[in-house]
């Protein structure tokens, strides 16, 4: 669907190519600045997987010598305040804890030392993933499309800008399910640093205003279920709850 007006941060009326009015905050995917309420839309979601040496070794496999790119579409997102649904095609459904950059300016093919102007600030969320489906995926050869970007699969906290949120690349992040201690890290221990993440990912994909990078998850991932209460904090910062249903 193609609107007469896009302004990020902004949602006002547009019309469809239909002729119908409609308001982009029902139609477009954002993120919520923690302190001025802005609304940021999301063009994509780019993913990174196996960035802790740790969770490599519990799934089975080896660290990489480049990171493992893999995309969420923008309707995997939700929002603090609103319910996992247990999807009814899966029986083995994980929750991987994560650091997400937001990209503030475009670009292609930055240079490491250059990144951090890029970034606009930082999330927490919750690579939700269906374990069952992507060793199926795996066997097969087969793309991770179902298993990771299924509607509802990135809870997401808001968006802490950069100068709040400082020592971001030596930061506790961690995971509770009921009360008890799932996933507990550092960010410090991530393969790929962030200025890596963002220079190489450049490469191949021009990063624009909105787009969310998630940086991997730590050891711990475990399922989650109906009636479950996920809790996961990074830093002193930010921290989010979800219940599951």
């Amino acid at each position: 669907m193609i609107y007469d007006s896009v302004n990020i941060g902004h949602i006002e009326k547009c019309t469809t190519l239909t002729g119908i009015e409609t308001n982009l905050e029902e139609t477009m995917a954002f993120v919520i600045d923690i302190d001025t309420k802005e609304k940021i839309l999301v063009p994509k979601i780019i993913c990174v997987g196996r960035n802790y040496a740790a969770h490599a070794e519990e799934m089975g496999t080896e660290a990489r010598s480049e990171p493992l790119l893999f995309f969420k579409p923008p309707t995997a997102l939700l929002h603090q305040g609103r319910s996992i649904p247990y999807p009814p095609f899966t029986s083995d459904l994980h929750h991987e804890v994560e650091l997400g950059i937001v990209i503030g300016e475009s670009g292609k093919d930055i240079k490491m030392e250059k990144s951090c102007v890029h970034i606009y600030g930082y999330l927490l969320a919750l690579d939700l993933t269906l374990r069952d489906k992507q060793a199926e995926a795996k066997k097969e050869g087969a793309p991770w499309a179902i298993c990771k970007g299924f509607d509802g699969s990135l809870p997401v906290s808001m968006v802490v800008r950069t100068n709040n949120l400082k020592a971001i690349q030596s930061m506790n992040i961690k995971l509770w399910i009921n009360g008890q201690l799932r996933q507990s890290a550092n960010t410090n221990q991530m393969i790929f640093s962030i200025e890596e993440l963002i220079s190489y990912i450049s490469r191949f994909f021009t990063l624009e205003r909105g787009d969310i990078i998630m940086t991997g998850t730590p050891e711990g991932v475990s399922p989650i279920l109906p009636g479950d209460v996920i809790e996961a904090e990074l830093g002193t910062r930010l921290r989010i709850t979800f219940s599951v249903r």
